[in-house]
């Protein structure tokens, strides 16, 4: 009985860590969503500002300004590469997150499976334990009718 107990509890604690990895995915899922949000601004924002370019650029532009838009174009296109390997980073915390997940179900269900198994073993032991008394006392039954029976016909 004592291992049985030991069972449940190791089934308890490796359910709450699944309930921890569960909270782990989710909040990496929710960082990569932000992340990607944070990607789609800053590339509507580089097309927005070219679009815009080039519609104020039709009238002459002098040297100036256009070195200052390149740069500027240049630095947003830095934030958006930049940007990109913070995805690709928020993607491999989701990818980490579900390898745990998976494998602390995995342990789980191992548990679980072990725990029924020794359920099913204790229960047919029980079963043969009760069989073998039954068998006992229908043994002792039937010599009591004998001895009785042999007692009464001398």
């Amino acid at each position: 009985m004592k291992a049985r107990s030991s069972l449940d509890l190791v089934i308890e604690l490796t359910g709450a860590q699944r309930e921890q990895a569960m909270a782990r995915l989710q909040q990496a899922h929710q960082a990569d969503a932000f992340a990607r949000s944070q990607m789609q601004q800053l590339a509507d924002y580089l097309r927005e500002t070219e679009q815009r370019w080039m519609s104020g650029a039709r009238a002459s532009v002098s040297p100036e300004l256009l070195h200052h838009h390149y740069q500027f174009v240049a630095r947003l296109t830095q934030a958006i590469q930049m940007q990109d390997g913070v995805l690709k980073g928020m993607q491999q915390r989701v990818e980490a997150a579900q390898q745990d997940l998976l494998a602390v179900e995995l342990r789980l269900a191992s548990y679980k499976q072990l725990l029924s198994t020794r359920q099913t073993a204790q229960t047919r032991a029980a079963q043969r334990r009760e069989q073998k008394q039954m068998d006992e006392f229908a043994n002792l039954q039937v010599q009591r009718l004998r001895t009785q029976q042999l007692e009464n016909n001398p």
